[in-house]
């Protein structure tokens, strides 16, 4: 008998999140404590602060292999230890992330804004992705977020304004600067900071 749609969903769902689980084992020690870069990029940014924070652990991922190909380029280029990148999708990483591991920081730069209502469910900063990205880090962990999509950046401070795990720092610097790509086409963009409660 042949298998539905949605098992055969399922399953490669599975064999993709267990390969996902392989790789981090690898790349992250179960009680690692690092700087995680969701939508990476060509890994310009990550590159940049891994060099200049040389005793944190960063790990980047996009969903793009040639992007991540390139990153890891720059990575082998600059000769730097403490940096990983892999593809992934946010959810399956924050799925399979090794149990003890936390984030002492996320950033996410320019994320796609999928303007089109019927797309917002691919956007990748939701109440949800909040939760659950809250459940790994820790207590005082920094959430920077950055867009030149003003109506998402909207939602994305709403949502974090109204989440209990995550507290806007409207006066908090930007702890690290480099311009990413998109950062540099864009006429202006919009940032914010927030910390684990």
């Amino acid at each position: 008998m042949r298998p539905t749609r949605r098992a055969e969903s399922l399953s490669h769902l599975e064999e993709r999140q267990e390969a996902l689980r392989l790789s981090l084992a690898a790349a992250i020690p179960s009680s690692a404590r690092f700087v995680w870069e969701v939508g990476c990029g060509h890994g310009h940014f990550l590159t940049a602060f891994a060099k200049a924070h040389p005793e944190q652990v960063c790990v980047g991922i996009d969903i793009t292999s040639d992007r991540i190909t390139r990153a890891e380029r720059k990575r082998a280029r600059a000769r730097l230890g403490n940096l990983q990148f892999l593809r992934a999708d946010a959810g399956d990483f924050l799925a399979v992330m090794p149990k003890g591991a936390r984030f002492t920081a996320i950033y996410i730069l320019f994320p796609d804004p999928w303007p089109k209502r019927r797309h917002h469910k691919n956007r990748v900063v939701t109440p949800e992705f909040l939760t659950e990205a809250a459940a790994r880090a820790l207590k005082g962990a920094g959430l920077y977020f950055r867009t030149d999509h003003e109506p998402y950046f909207r939602v994305v401070a709403a949502a974090l304004r109204d989440h209990p795990d995550w507290k806007e720092a409207e006066a908090s610097p930007w702890p690290f600067e480099e311009a990413t790509v998109f950062q540099k086409r864009a006429e202006r963009h919009f940032s914010l900071v927030a910390t684990r409660r």
